[in-house]
């Protein structure tokens, strides 16, 4: 057996097939409901600030109401992952689904900022644990080297929840007379997502499908609460509540002081526990750090193409804010398309070659992206639509290989809490670029205009004087942005070879080979 491998729960035959999996797609479908519901705040926000007295020029005191949910997402998947692995899955998806109905009950009845905020924490925290609940739970439904396919299929459904959301939030919020009727829905369709994942399994219980074998320790509560805290608490640090005047929070001194002071002392209590948070096994196998940091640099790259698309788009294309989501919408699309093939090829190429594969062709897509000039055509058969879409395919093509690669290595009774780790990665590299990004762009920006000053027309013509500055700012933005997707093209590069460097090769092929 190799180093840090951990010794294989004896195979399940196809945990009695379509009675066990009877759990799972109502699972999925729970996940996707909160991936869409993520999503549709894009467009229902200003409404959602209108409703609440937030002024519609003022965005950034709308800020908490997105900085809520998101340390909500964070916080909650250590604790609710490992709580799966103690209490099984389907309880902890129960509650984790209990948590985000109330959460949308109060976003739904949000009168003021402050109950909005609430709401959305809330359903952060349960929409947030329903990912690694759901990955965790097609891993107990599979057998190590065959969980590709399955596992590509539940991220293409959480992936395509970012491609439709806004459409869905926009549609729904008129077609029920106002966006509160959005959140009001959540709560039907979130009780039959837990009242079928409980039918089923009902019915697969004579397969052991739903049920992982009960860990030996008891649960690590201090651990859980220490990780989930001081990454929460570094998000609301890092994450810029002015994004125009400064590039991270503006209590983020005692925020990351704060959040250090946690994550050392899990640190600490990881060393001195006799049944750590995180298994020691884990801890020395390469291929556990190999997928968590390949998903870290993944993480970082993509959020450069989800905030720098459409504010490139408006800022130096000049499209209309409904275009720019348009041409976002082409790397959206790719996701889900991306991550249903990634988990096709993991089975046939290896862990390894697919998110190696999936990387080199992010990091070709944004190369090429440099390349773009303020008149770029940015139509449907466009190159740059294209080049968007094939980005996005990549970026999904490694979702699979990245979480079965962690998984694989996880004993049944830690699939929850690998999961969790696998996702927190890539929101953890998310939430880094977000502030390296804001922090970077205003020091870029005014570099440029000093170093390459504006010729303006002689004094008199003033229409003539703005549209000269309006070019000099439009082409400091896109030589900004060319500059940025470089930067991002070399993420993927990084993550590529240390994909390769650390993660398993081979597939089924592979697997049937190193077992002999």
């Amino acid at each position: 057996m190799p180093p840090g491998t951990a010794p294989r729960s004896p195979a399940r035959p196809a945990l009695a097939g379509t009675l066990g999996r009877r759990a799972l797609w109502p699972a999925a479908a729970g996940l996707l409901l909160a991936a869409v519901d993520a999503y549709a705040v894009v467009t229902l926000l200003p409404q959602m600030m209108a409703a609440t007295g937030v002024p519609v020029d003022q965005p950034q005191a709308a800020t908490p109401i997105v900085t809520g949910f998101l340390v909500g997402y964070v916080v909650a998947m250590p604790l609710l992952g490992t709580y799966s692995d103690h209490r099984g899955r389907a309880p902890a998806y129960a509650v984790a689904m209990g948590v985000f109905l109330l959460g949308s009950t109060l976003t739904a009845l949000s009168g003021s900022l402050a109950w909005l905020v609430a709401g959305r924490v809330l359903q952060g925290l349960g929409g947030g644990a329903l990912v690694p609940l759901t990955l965790a739970l097609a891993a107990d439904l599979s057998a190590p080297g065959t969980r590709g396919p399955l596992v590509g299929t539940i991220s293409a459904l959480q992936e395509a929840g970012s491609a439709v959301g806004p459409l869905y939030g926009a549609a729904l919020a008129a077609a029920l007379g106002g966006w509160r009727g959005v959140f009001w829905l959540n709560l039907p369709l979130g009780g039959m997502a837990v009242a079928g994942l409980w039918l089923g399994r009902r019915s697969g219980t004579s397969s052991g499908a739903a049920h992982p074998p009960p860990a030996t320790a008891g649960i690590d509560w201090p651990g859980a609460i220490l990780l989930g805290g001081g990454l929460g608490l570094a998000v609301l640090a890092l994450y810029p509540d002015a994004p125009e005047s400064r590039p991270l929070n503006g209590a983020a001194l005692p925020l990351g002081l704060t959040a250090l002071a946690a994550l050392l002392a899990f640190a600490w209590h990881q060393v001195r526990r006799l049944s750590p948070l995180i298994p020691a096994r884990l801890l020395r196998a390469r291929a556990f750090w190999g997928g968590l940091s390949t998903n870290l640099l993944a993480g970082g790259a993509l959020m450069v193409a989800l905030v720098d698309v459409p504010v490139l788009a408006r800022g130096a294309f000049g499209l209309s804010t409904l275009d720019s989501g348009l041409l976002l919408s082409r790397l959206l699309v790719g996701l889900p398309v991306g991550a249903a093939l990634g988990g096709w090829l993991t089975g046939r190429l290896g862990k390894r070659w697919t998110a190696g594969a999936g990387l080199v062709l992010s990091a070709t897509a944004f190369a090429l992206m440099s390349s773009w000039g303020t008149h770029e055509p940015t139509a449907p058969a466009s190159p740059a639509s294209a080049e968007l879409a094939a980005c996005g395919a990549g970026f999904g093509l490694l979702i699979a290989p990245l979480t079965v690669a962690v998984l694989d290595l996880a004993r049944s009774e830690e699939h929850g809490l690998a999961s969790g780790l696998v996702v927190l990665s890539r929101t953890t590299g998310m939430v880094l670029a977000l502030a390296a990004l804001t922090t970077f762009g205003l020091a870029e920006f005014q570099r440029l205009l000093r170093t390459h000053p504006c010729v303006l027309p002689p004094a008199g013509d003033l229409s003539a004087r703005l549209r000269a500055f309006e070019g000099c700012t439009r082409a400091a933005l896109l030589q900004e942005y060319r500059e940025v997707f470089l930067v991002a093209a070399g993420l993927c590069a990084a993550g590529a070879l240390v994909a390769l460097l650390t993660l398993p090769g081979g597939g089924r092929g592979g697997l049937g080979r190193s077992r002999r």
